[in-house]
């Protein structure tokens, strides 16, 4: 899921570059819409709504071709849905992330009897890379774009990722690529063109952290699973403040699967280790290790 989720934060935290990429529009008035729908709810961890004046951009992402219900008529789904709830003109874009020999990235259409739908679909690894690696917001795609040196094309990802002056995007957009550059290149050449640690940093590797541990801690509560989620519980914190203390420490370990749950998803919000003491001391002792 981590590939669908780096591109829906791409796309909604730049809508601008996606709109003009896309739709060569060079408005700013852009809102993105809350991806829920009427009727059954949607994957919204693929899907990104776009609302462009009177028009909605609708992207969805998808690394592989399989889909249930088919991806066709998922596409016909939310128009259909889109229109009722918003009744404006939709653009809908299907982006395919990695080569595959499967027809249905070639299907732009659903078709049952007198019902035909159109929908436009965009192979990644079909697309002339230089507009992709002139926006610092699409450099993540660039990865996947079409190449007859693919070391040479991440080496000039890896180059326009350096130019990026401000701090926070160029850790963002480094982790975005990296994550992405995971479909197509073995993690040693990655990890020689991106420093480990930039993208340690970044907000989209801490919320695909975090989001694991949850999933971890949500799979079940064996003892083996809790000490794994321990320990990348410490770690990040250990990265974050350097050594814990003692006490704080002890304490954590003594926490129940729910606790460490709801540790995972303040651990962002956490600004010093004081914080994290202070955290911990609201805890009720009595509510500790009831789940183990």
């Amino acid at each position: 899921m981590s590939y669908d989720n780096t591109c829906k934060y791409l796309a909604e935290t730049y809508p601008t570059e996606f709109a003009r990429w896309l739709l060569s529009s060079d408005t700013s008035d852009i809102q993105v819409l809350k991806t829920e729908l009427t009727l059954e709810p949607i994957r919204a961890d693929a899907v990104t709504f776009l609302q462009i004046a009177d028009q909605i951009l609708h992207l969805e992402f998808q690394t592989s071709a399989k889909s249930t219900p088919p991806l066709d008529f998922r596409m016909l789904d939310y128009y259909t849905r889109l229109k009722r709830q918003y009744w404006c003109d939709i653009e809908q874009v299907l982006i395919f992330l990695q080569p595959t020999s499967s027809e249905t990235v070639f299907n732009t259409q659903y078709v049952d009897r007198k019902t035909r739908h159109e929908y436009r679909v965009i192979r990644l690894w079909e697309e002339d890379p230089t507009p992709l690696l002139a926006n610092p917001a699409l450099l993540p795609l660039a990865t996947l774009a079409r190449t007859n040196s693919p070391t040479d094309l991440l080496s000039q990802v890896a180059t326009a990722v350096d130019m990026i002056e401000e701090t926070d995007e160029r850790q963002n957009i480094s982790a975005c690529v990296q994550v992405l550059a995971g479909l197509r290149f073995e993690k040693n050449l990655i990890t020689q063109l991106f420093r480990e640690e930039i993208m340690q940093e970044s907000v989209i590797y801490q919320d695909i952290l975090q989001k694991g541990l949850q999933k971890g801690l949500q799979q079940g509560e064996e003892r083996g699973k809790k000490q794994e989620a321990l320990k990348l519980i410490l770690r990040q914190l250990t990265r974050r403040f350097g050594a814990i203390e003692p006490e704080a420490e002890q304490q954590i370990h003594g926490l129940s699967i729910t606790q460490l749950e709801e540790l995972a998803e303040v651990l962002l919000d956490l600004t010093s280790q004081h914080d994290l003491v202070n955290y911990l001391a609201n805890i009720s002792p009595s509510q500790t290790n009831q789940e183990d």
